[in-house]
Formats: structure tokens, C-alpha cells, sequence
């Protein structure tokens, strides 16, 4: 028995905790990833199967949004209030077994509970926990961490490619009954694998429950996060209207299949982006020992640098160029993406953070949400082309707001590394 615990002790040295949480939580952010994305995938069956008209499809997409946006700010301070390993596992296990019971339905009423209510209600209640525990445990490799967390968000979407193959082989009830029945398992896995980590102390030592007017105020009074979800809202305006439309976009700019389109629109997109996220991720985090606004400058840089892409993809007259336009767009979206919660959490106490992740997809949502119908109604008169430079401006915007969060707030609501806790993992 000595010689086992001795084992352990160095398999936990040589793979420290906080990594194995990572890949954890990696493999369960790309399930959350892979189930949001099968059902757009799968339309084309669904529609005719069940005889389910346009508005009716949008219909579900657009609850499962509308329920994400609604509930995530709660998530967010249950995060803070309560055990985030339960909280991540119950959230795991739900939008699982509604993924898996969507394949079960018979109609428009039963999308809409599983599809619409139950899998945006479960999603809600990931993120903000797991970017807590992840900022907890990783201090010196935060950016990093939430960087390779952040890439399960691509590797997911592509992920998703599977479902519709199985759905075109099998039917796509069969695509729903296997990606809801494996999140089951890894649940199972993780229950067994993840540690039950305590909540952070505040100044005094003392680990408790914070009133939500507290957390409320704590918030609202930090401008530089107020600042930052306007940059974030801004990204997501981008990147849902770039998700929704660019398919198209290719489609009948180059005459090329849909399926094709949908694959190099997101393919190339992708790859560049998880190149960008590991790379930011990795210099912020060694630059940010000697320069503590690191993680914010590389906020406002990929947020800049990404406009001028997105602009030359919508006039881009080969597919060539189109296409190198939508990896360059990548890779600074991706460099954005690696400090995304890794630059607010450097002005946020721990104890707060997870109500603040929250705070900041609520409104971001909230915001991006618009970018679909937006884009159609600009499609409608003028075409695609000012819809796609339209995303572009929207990141110019995104940049401005994360350079004023820099320089008139950040060293005022800056919050010492010092203070922090030192997690034991």
C-alpha cells in the first residue's frame, strides 16, 4: 500500500492537479461545443422530418440563446456561492442528457424543451465555474491555461462535423443519442477525478458566501470590466454574424458547395485561431511578470489587428485570398481569445470572479444576438459585403473600449497578485 501511495505521489508530481483539470475541463468544453453546433448541422433532416418551417427552426436556436443569455449571470454567482465542481458536473450531466433526449423528439414542442430550454439552461451553467477553477489553480500559467481551455471552443465546432456524418449514415437521432450519451460518461469520469477545490477566501482568510447586492456592487464598481464587456460584446457581434453568414457568404460569392463552404469558413478560421490562442496565451503570461498590463494589451492588439481582416475577407476577389484573410482574422481573434478572461480576472478578486464571467457573457450574448438579423435585413438590400465590414467596424469598437478600459481604469482597479491566494494542488 506504501509503495502505491508512492506511485500516486509521483504521477500527481509529474502531472500536477491543476493540469489534469484542464483536460478535464477541456474535453467537457468540447462536448458543450460540439452539442450547441450538431443541431445547425443537422437542420437540413430535422426540417423535413419533423415538417418544421423556417421560423420555426430560427425559433429554437433562438430560445436556446435567448435562455443561455438569461441565465448565465445566475450561473455565474452560483459559481461563486457554491461547490463549482458540482455545479460544473450538474451542468455537464443536463445539457448531455437533453442533447441525448433531442433525439427523441417528436416536433417543435419537444426541440424547444430539450433543444431550446434544457441544453441552453444546462450550457449556462459551465463557463463561468470552470474559468474560476481554472483561474484559481493556474495564477503564473493563466493565460496560458485559459487559452488551451479556450481551444475546445474551436476543436468542438469541428467536432461537430462528426454528428452530421452520422446523422447522413444513421439519422440524425442517432447523432444526438451518441454525442448527449458520452457527455453522460465523461461526467460519470469526471465525478470520480475532480477535486471538490474550496472557494477563494477573501481579504480576511474567510471563505463565504457573498450577497448578490455585494457581488452586484463589486462589479458594476470595477469600470475596467464594464469596459472589457463592451469588447466582448462587440467580439461576439462579430463572431456570431461571421458563424451565421459566412458560410453563405462563400456559398454564392464562389459558387462553392454548402458543405464545402461550411468547411473552409470554419476550418481555416479555426486552426488560425488555436494557433493565436496558444501563442498568446504563452508570451501574455511571461510578459505579464514584468509588465502587469500585459494581459490587456493583448486584448485591444487582437481586437484591432482583427478588423482590417474581416474587411478585406468581404471584398476579397479570389477564394485565395478570402480564405488567408479568414486565418489572419484567426489568428488575432485567437490572441484575443487567449486573455479573454484571463485580462479581467487580473482587476477582479477571486471570490468574485465567476459572478463576473457572468456578468460578461449575459451581455455579450445579449448584444451578439442581433448580429444574425442584422446581417440578413443589410443582406436583403445591399448584399453580404457591408454585413461582413460591418464586423469589422464592430471589432474596431471592441479595440477602442478595451484601450480606455487600459489606460483610464486598469491600474486604478488592478488587484496585486500578491493578495491572491496560493492554491495547493
Amino acid at each position: 500500500m506504501a509503495s502505491l501511495d508512492g506511485d500516486e505521489k509521483l504521477v500527481q508530481k509529474a502531472f500536477p492537479y491543476k493540469w489534469e483539470l484542464l483536460v478535464l475541463l477541456w474535453v467537457a468544453f468540447t462536448f458543450n461545443q460540439g452539442d450547441r453546433q450538431i443541431y445547425n448541422n443537422l437542420l437540413p433532416q430535422i426540417q423535413p422530418d419533423l415538417q418544421l418551417s423556417n421560423e420555426q427552426a430560427g425559433l429554437v436556436a433562438t430560445i436556446f440563446n435567448a435562455i443561455y443569455g438569461i441565465l448565465v449571470p445566475v450561473s455565474g454567482y452560483v459559481g461563486d456561492a457554491f461547490r463549482r465542481k458540482w455545479v460544473i458536473i450538474g451542468a455537464l450531466i443536463l445539457w448531455s442528457a437533453a442533447t441525448l433526449l433531442t433525439g427523441l423528439a417528436g416536433g417543435i414542442i419537444g426541440l424547444i424543451v430539450f433543444r431550446g430550454l434544457a441544453t441552453g439552461a444546462g450550457e449556462a451553467f459551465y463557463y463561468p465555474s470552470a474559468n474560476s477553477l481554472i483561474g484559481q489553480l493556474h495564477q503564473r500559467t493563466r493565460a496560458l491555461a485559459m487559452g488551451i481551455h479556450q481551444t475546445a471552443n474551436y476543436i468542438g465546432v469541428v467536432v461537430s462535423f462528426v454528428g452530421a456524418y452520422i446523422g447522413e449514415l444513421y439519422g440524425w437521432r442517432n447523432a444526438f443519442y451518441l454525442f448527449g450519451g458520452l457527455g453522460i460518461v465523461w461526467a460519470m469520469w469526471m465525478i470520480f477525478r475532480m477535486e471538490d477545490t474550496p472557494q477563494p477566501h477573501d481579504a480576511s482568510g474567510v471563505s463565504r458566501r457573498p450577497p448578490v447586492g455585494e457581488v452586484l456592487k463589486y462589479i458594476i464598481g470595477k469600470p475596467t470590466v464594464m469596459c472589457l464587456a463592451v469588447s466582448f460584446a462587440c467580439h461576439v457581434f462579430a463572431n456570431i454574424g461571421y458563424l451565421t453568414w459566412m458560410p453563405t457568404f462563400l456559398h454564392e460569392k464562389f459558387e462553392l458547395k454548402l458543405a464545402t463552404a461550411s468547411l473552409c469558413a470554419l476550418a481555416v478560421h479555426y486552426a488560425a485561431s488555436a494557433l493565436g490562442v496558444l501563442v498568446g496565451g504563452h508570451l501574455s503570461d511571461r510578459l505579464v511578470i514584468r509588465r502587469r498590463a500585459a494581459r490587456m494589451e493583448f486584448e485591444w492588439i487582437g481586437l484591432l489587428l482583427s478588423a482590417p481582416f474581416l474587411i478585406w475577407m468581404a471584398h476579397a476577389g479570389s477564394l485565395v485570398l478570402c480564405l488567408t484573410a479568414s486565418g489572419l482574422y484567426g489568428v488575432f481573434r485567437g490572441i484575443y481569445d487567449s486573455n479573454l478572461f484571463a485580462a479581467p480576472f487580473d482587476v477582479t478578486a477571486p471570490r468574485y470572479r465567476s459572478s463576473m464571467v457572468g456578468f460578461v457573457l449575459s451581455f455579450g450574448f445579449i448584444i451578439g444576438s442581433t448580429a444574425p438579423w442584422l446581417l440578413g435585413a443589410i443582406k436583403t438590400r445591399w448584399g453580404l459585403e457591408p454585413g461582413i465590414t460591418l464586423l469589422g467596424a464592430a471589432y474596431v469598437l471592441g479595440g477602442i473600449a478595451a484601450l480606455v478600459a487600459l489606460y483610464a481604469f486598469f491600474h486604478r482597479d488592478y488587484v496585486p497578485e500578491e493578495i491572491l491566494e496560493e492554491p495547493s494542488v
